[in-house]
């Protein structure tokens, strides 16, 4: 997959299939979406293409946007596995939100050379999402692409979407958020080795972007990631009483791990949520977590990397 982020310079001589959103968290019905458009162009001979936002476009209207569930680098990684061959991601300005509808649709069409468009059933681009199903239907007859139409997906009457995934998240419902978005859910972040951490020098507070969706407070069984290899964690997430006091903290207990001084990054999948159950705490109180790593170890030992065997 090519990563294409001056786009006024590109010039792919197509045809291709594009679609258009922010696909944060790439759950199922963003998976479904794309893998079909990438199929059907590729099966007709097109080149298939994502075209997507950096900054989220709240941020460019100066409104706070929902919690991500994915970094744009996250994003490119998880779309590359259903075989795009182009993620189209320029900056998200201002002039790009003024932009209307039509001039939208000719700047794919120009630049990506686009045939087919492929969108769910509430899409909408341009200035104040004026460019809906009936008008860009109308606009495509006239410039010579057509509309596909892709139903959303449902699970158990409930609509798969990213919003759903940030509300199950919310209230720690990782089974929920992991069924949607077909992986656990995951959180990347630097250890941060300024915290004071009292005498749990095996513990590590862990900087996660402000931006980013954390689950509800809580202890969870995460698998973690640290220098490539896979380990069970304990982590726990802690909020105070007033959000103004300090921020959400992530902290996490990785089973079996000699924390030096290179453990920095580690990315944690959540697989399930041990206790609901908390006392807001101040960063430095310790926690109590002999009861919770047998559980932890229960959980993630499925999720391990099996180690290879030798033929023969």
């Amino acid at each position: 997959m090519q990563l294409i982020r001056e786009l006024d310079n590109t010039f792919i001589t197509g045809p291709s299939y594009v679609t258009v959103g922010v696909f944060d968290g790439v759950h199922r019905g963003h998976q479904q979406l794309i893998s079909r458009m990438t199929q059907a162009a590729h099966a007709n001979g097109a080149l298939a293409a994502a075209y997507t936002f950096d900054p989220h476009p709240s941020t460019v209207l100066g409104r706070q946007p929902a919690p991500l569930l994915s970094t744009v680098e996250e994003r490119a990684e998880l779309l590359e596995i259903l075989g795009l061959d182009y993620l189209v991601v320029p900056l998200f300005t201002p002039e790009t939100v003024r932009m209307p509808a039509a001039d939208f649709v000719d700047m794919l069409i120009r630049h990506l050379s686009m045939t087919e468009l492929w969108a769910g059933p509430d899409f909408g681009l341009g200035y104040r999402r004026q460019g809906d199903l009936p008008f860009l239907r109308q606009l495509g007859a006239e410039r010579g692409f057509d509309v596909r139409v892709v139903d959303r997906l449902m699970c158990n009457g409930m609509r798969v979407s990213s919003s759903s995934i940030r509300a199950a998240l919310s209230r720690g419902d990782i089974a929920w958020a992991t069924h949607c978005l077909g992986r656990p859910y995951r959180l990347t972040g630097v250890r941060d080795s300024e915290t004071p951490r009292s005498d749990q020098s095996d513990w590590f507070f862990v900087n996660v972007p402000p931006e980013r969706m954390v689950p509800a407070t809580g202890v969870y069984a995460c698998l973690a990631q640290v220098h490539s290899h896979h380990h069970a964690a304990v982590v726990r997430v802690d909020g105070a009483p007033d959000p103004a006091d300090w921020p959400t903290t992530v902290r996490a207990h990785v089973v079996d791990l000699e924390v030096t001084a290179s453990t920095d990054k580690i990315a944690l999948d959540f697989i399930a949520r041990l206790s609901g159950e908390h006392t807001p705490m101040q960063p430095t109180d310790e926690v109590p977590i002999g009861r919770y790593i047998e559980q932890a170890r229960a959980w993630i030992e499925p999720h391990l990397p099996q180690p290879s065997r030798p033929c023969g």
